[in-house]
């Protein structure tokens, strides 16, 4: 632009004919394009390898690991094979696009009008800005890096399942899961005969795990909660019996990002939820201990117990869904070990060399322990963790994990 300004002096001064006027505007059209054209074609970031780091250690350091897109891309942006060696002394193009940040909008910037894209991209740039992967905030520096895959390849862990079109043998209206989804559509009998008490975390006067941002709180239960409602209705829609314990009839299956954190959540008796964590825990365990003697005693076999968590951990630590079960439990581990399988699988297929590294283990919680049912306890993902957000606020993403749960519950009672 310095060049721009002493050419536009020297016309204005020496060049006043019409026809030089004419060539003037041409030139600052042209110009004017260059830098459009900057703006709206961007650049591969290059950056060097740490020493001894392979490419998906490379990947990973930058968190590109979570999307095969970026792993392809970035092979044939430089030329390589999966085995070549990278050299720690020469730059290589990662599948980071570089935009000139317009100061209005990611959305305008990258000329995509899809609001959770641009969510998932505002986090990327502050989880590096935190890892100190770059200096400044992109609002500041003015540019902004967009994840190849991110942007190229559906990122979204529920954009891999298209819908089910199963005949419907009944609809049932079931109003505490709100105006968004009451009306469940029983579509086949596959869990017919089997009883599940879904517990999300938490509730009431403890909102358990928190993140405290400058525009918005994360609250666990909240989420933890309209992630069960999901999985009762995919458990109800296959044929079972399932009771929600900690219920909010004022909320309901929601499709908000931001789910406004509050503290009216009760009993599956209506009674309010105490104070104390362990008079809580047991009012929980008792309630589903009543049902479940209920059932027994009128001869169903099959009852299940899964309860719903989000984690809380440094910023900096990412994490995948981890699954416990209590000690000796052999129905309960098996349970486990097979909703895992299904999210491996999952991640491979929608994520490919993105790694899944959920673990299951058996685990001393109360919860566990005094159920009478087996039980899986999940820990979704890390509240306080940017990247982690976007397992919980993005709806379809709750909806996709409460899919994958339901899943592995078939896979479990069809071996």
């Amino acid at each position: 632009m310095p060049c721009f300004g002493i050419f536009y002096l020297f016309l204005t001064s020496e060049m006043l004919t019409s026809e030089f006027i004419k060539i003037k505007i041409i030139i600052l059209v042209i110009l004017f394009a260059g830098n459009i054209s900057f703006a709206a074609n961007p650049y591969f970031l290059k950056k060097k390898p740490l020493k001894g780091e392979g490419t998906y250690a490379f990947l990973r350091r930058y968190h590109l690991d979570d999307n095969a897109c970026n792993l392809t891309k970035f092979l044939k942006l430089n030329g390589l094979n999966k085995n070549d060696r990278l050299y720690f002394d020469k730059e290589y193009k990662l599948p980071v696009l570089i935009y000139q940040y317009n100061g209005k909008s990611i959305r305008s910037t990258i000329g995509n009008n899809d609001y959770s894209l641009a969510l998932r991209i505002k986090a990327y740039n502050e989880l590096i800005l935190k890892e100190k992967l770059r200096q400044t905030h992109y609002t500041e520096s003015k540019i902004l890096w967009v994840p190849y895959g991110m942007l190229k390849c559906p990122n979204s862990i529920a954009n891999v399942e298209k819908p089910e079109k199963n005949k419907v043998l009944a609809v049932v209206d079931i109003p505490l899961f709100g105006e968004t989804g009451r009306k469940v559509e029983i579509v086949d009998k596959i869990l017919d005969n089997r009883v599940f008490y879904i517990v999300s975390g938490h509730g009431g006067p403890d909102p358990g795990a928190r993140y405290t941002g400058k525009e918005h709180t994360l609250c666990e239960d909240e989420y933890a909660y309209d992630v069960a409602l999901r999985l009762a209705a995919n458990l109800i829609k296959h044929g079972a019996t399932a009771y929600v314990i900690i219920r909010d009839p004022d909320d309901g299956i929601r499709n908000d990002r931001y789910l406004k954190c509050d503290k009216d959540e009760k009993d599956i008796n209506n009674k309010p939820l105490p104070k104390k964590q362990l008079d809580r825990l047991k009012q929980r365990c008792d309630d589903i201990n009543k049902l479940y003697r209920k059932y027994k005693n009128k001869g169903v076999k099959s009852q299940t117990t899964i309860i719903i968590h989000v984690d809380s951990r440094s910023y900096e630590k990412r994490q995948d869904v981890f699954f416990y079960y209590w000690f000796g439990s052999k129905s309960g581990r098996k349970l486990a070990l097979a909703i895992h399988k299904k999210f491996d699988a999952k991640y491979r297929k929608v994520q490919a060399n993105r790694g899944y590294r959920g673990t299951v283990s058996p685990r001393n919680l109360y919860v566990l322990k005094h159920t009478l049912p087996p039980a899986v306890f999940l820990e979704l993902g890390n509240i306080r963790n940017k990247y982690d957000q976007l397992r919980f606020i993005l709806p379809d993403n709750r909806q996709a994990l409460a899919n994958w749960i339901y899943l592995g519950i078939k896979d479990a009672y069809e071996r």
